[in-house]
């Protein structure tokens, strides 16, 4: 008898949410005792789903009670303590803040073991044996427990809901089927389900096809790097034996190969690791994806898989695998074997040294080029911020909007002199080195306006022509006015045709040597493109007159 009432005290003297003796106990209007920090750390986590209730009765409480010290509370528990109570062993039978509590409990709930479909509850061990004896309760259908049942009544009619309309995509009771339902192509939840599982089993099995797939395409990947190191290495060493027997002239274009070899070599080995993150990343995705199919084919509750199937996410196109292309592995090789050329026949080929074994150097490409997108949302994968550098514009340009607006002005501004500085055409450069794939977007307004990009080595002094964008070999421009647009290359002036627009897009892949200017407006139209090779980073550029603005856009 003894035992048995220090049981009971232990009982009522500890927090149902820790099971251990309560420490600084608070009671909530309902009546139920806690320790202070147990209670607010629950109501904390329930806050977030906008509502606070007692753990153990389940009434809510808004807005949330401001709890006081139970001190009469707290005085016993001290007195228990000194008399040797110790705090209750913890019962995993009853129900925690988390768990399903059994329906038919009285007092202190337990956890529920199963949540029957027919009774729409849910039961502990205890209470569930008549559904485990009972010959009529057997044929009930068990599931894990839920505390979503009450989604399966029929708000209007409070039936189980057994059907499904296929005509509304919804779950029905069959009071609904031949009420507002009746002339609805309708079927029950359980023939439903078993469609559904067969779709749900179909793109399962695409998914772990491309799950191997794209595996097999990142083992195909994983010697690139080694290959592109190693020949870039070999390339590398006979380049600088062969440049070392040379004149001091040669020392110069020796270190422009290295510098370009290297180059392209970072760049590849870059996109090879690029994609292998990519692949790695799809995997993963995928993966996730399986595992979220197995989740919801998994659902025992045919009203909870209906309900959750329309929500998955449709399987997006590989983007990644299609782009590779093993090659045998031969990179950097004609890179050495132009160079030996080179050494043999050193005085034909001095002035074309630079141009011919870098442009086989740029060559080098592990991987596909990627396709020029074909929309605007395609193109804006690859924007690129661009602010202009303030030591390059000519005096009579004003820069703002943080360097990425450009106005042509009457008056000098206070410009601090800088060797980078046009001196005499009203031009800009951007701050930014273009290289990879970059898209951006130019507002112009006003009279002409000259959108380019070029080499970083232009000219900036004086009024020679070789200043001027479009002339000579070291940019492309695309002249702009109310009417047309005229492209200028090397001197040579081509009229482009296409819709006017105040907004000029540009794309540019520079390791395909790939340049596009587009009009744009509600939709992109290609003016002009460029197919050549670029041996240097790009810089993007402007011109501007008297009165005329040019804004490169935020695209992000």
């Amino acid at each position: 008898m003894a035992q048995q009432e220090n049981q009971l005290d232990r009982e009522r003297f500890c927090c149902s949410i820790c099971l251990d003796l309560l420490k600084d106990p608070v009671t909530t209007v309902c009546g139920h005792s806690y320790c202070k920090s147990c209670i607010n750390t629950h109501w904390d986590k329930e806050e977030e789903r906008g509502s606070c209730s007692c753990p153990q009765c389940r009434q809510t409480f808004t807005p949330r009670p401001v709890l006081g010290k139970n001190t009469i509370l707290a005085d016993l528990v001290e007195e228990l303590k000194k008399t040797g109570l110790q705090a209750a062993p913890a019962d995993h039978c009853y129900a925690g803040p988390e768990d399903v509590v059994c329906d038919v409990c009285t007092g202190r709930k337990r956890k529920a073991l199963k949540s029957c479909l027919v009774c729409l509850a849910s039961y502990c061990e205890k209470h569930l044996q008549p559904h485990l004896q009972s010959p009529p309760l057997k044929k009930h259908k068990l599931v894990e427990p839920s505390e979503k049942l009450q989604e399966n009544i029929c708000s209007r009619h409070k039936e189980v809901m057994k059907m499904f309309c296929r005509t509304d995509q919804q779950c029905i009771c069959y009071l609904c089927s031949v009420e507002e339902h009746k002339d609805h192509d309708t079927v029950s939840a359980a023939a439903e389900r078993t469609e559904r599982q067969r779709e749900l089993g179909l793109r399962r099995q695409t998914i772990q096809q491309r799950v191997q797939d794209t595996e097999k395409h990142v083992k195909l990947l994983q010697p690139e790097e080694e290959a592109v190191n190693g020949s870039a290495d070999e390339a590398v060493d006979v380049s600088e034996e062969i440049f070392t027997e040379l004149i001091r002239l040669l020392e110069k274009r020796s270190s422009d190969v290295k510098q370009q070899i290297r180059s392209q070599q970072e760049t590849e080995v870059s996109r090879v690791r690029e994609l292998q993150e990519r692949l790695e990343q799809e995997i993963t995705e995928l993966k996730r994806k399986d595992h979220e199919l197995k989740q919801l084919s998994d659902t025992q509750d045919h009203n909870q898989f209906l309900h959750n199937y329309p929500s998955l996410s449709p399987l997006s196109g590989s983007t990644h695998s299609s782009s590779i292309r093993i090659r045998p592995l031969r990179y950097f090789e004609d890179v050495t074997a132009a160079v030996l050329q080179v050494g043999g026949r050193l005085q034909d080929i001095l002035s074309a040294t630079e141009t011919e074994i870098l442009q086989i150097v740029s060559q080098v490409d592990v991987l596909l080029p990627q396709p020029e997108p074909e929309t605007r949302a395609g193109f804006l994968k690859y924007s690129q911020e661009i602010t202009l550098n303030p030591n390059t514009a000519h005096r009579v340009l004003l820069l703002s909007e943080g360097n990425r607006k450009v106005t042509g002005m009457s008056e000098e501004q206070s410009y601090s002199d800088h060797q980078d500085r046009f001196t005499y055409w009203c031009q800009v450069l951007s701050r930014e080195s273009l290289t990879g794939r970059c898209y951006w977007e130019v507002e112009v307004g006003g009279g002409v306006v000259c959108v380019a990009v070029t080499y970083k080595n232009i000219s900036r002094a004086g009024d020679s022509l070789e200043c001027v964008f479009g002339h000579y070999d070291k940019s492309c421009s695309l002249y702009c006015n109310e009417n047309s647009y005229i492209f200028c290359y090397n001197s040579i002036d081509t009229p482009v045709s296409g819709p006017v627009s105040s907004r000029v897009g540009v794309y540019l892949d520079h390791s395909a040597g790939v340049l596009s200017f587009y009009s744009v407006s509600d939709t992109m139209t290609l003016l002009h493109r460029v197919q050549t090779t670029f041996t240097q980073p790009l810089y993007a550029g402007v011109s501007v007159g008297y009165e005329s603005t040019a804004e490169f856009c935020k695209l992000k």
